[in-house]
């Protein structure tokens, strides 16, 4: 199968997004193991529930949750723009301004985390990712008509 310069920009805008997601695991990693391997946080604190971490910790759990929301139809509909064929430059912009919304958004949500930006940018992020599929599924149901 050959691969064109489009289908590669889009596989590498899903990278991207999941080097996001992998970033904000081992970030969350790096907040939470230390504390329960010094014994700060005790093992039935957290068995259940986050309450017992610390704000940034639970900063980054709550973002890291939230890479499987968006993000899925993201990959959803990368892959089927791939796997259908004729992807487009416009897809490929399209797919590259919905995950600089999503660093952008992860930026926000586990520094100041400042909730009508972080909302806006969601909502943008959001927009973004409907209109990728709208675009894609026009493209896929008008391919061939006459």
């Amino acid at each position: 199968m050959l691969v064109t310069l489009v289908e590669k920009f889009l596989l590498v805008a899903m990278a991207l997004q999941a080097a996001l997601t992998f970033f904000v695991l081992v970030r969350m990693g790096q907040e939470r193991v230390p504390r329960v391997m010094r014994g700060e946080i005790p093992m039935r604190d957290i068995a259940v529930d986050r309450e017992a971490y610390p704000l940034k910790a639970r900063l980054l759990s709550n973002n890291f949750d939230n890479q499987f929301q968006l993000p899925v139809l993201f990959y959803v509909v990368v892959i089927l723009a791939i796997t259908a064929g004729g992807a487009n430059w416009a897809e490929v912009a399209l797919a590259y301004f919905f995950v600089a919304l999503r660093y952008f958004h992860t930026a926000i949500h586990t520094g100041t985390n400042n909730v009508m930006q972080r909302f806006q940018v969601y909502v943008a992020g959001f927009g973004v990712l409907a209109l990728l599929w709208l675009v894609v599924l026009l493209r896929l149901l008008l391919s061939g008509a006459a």
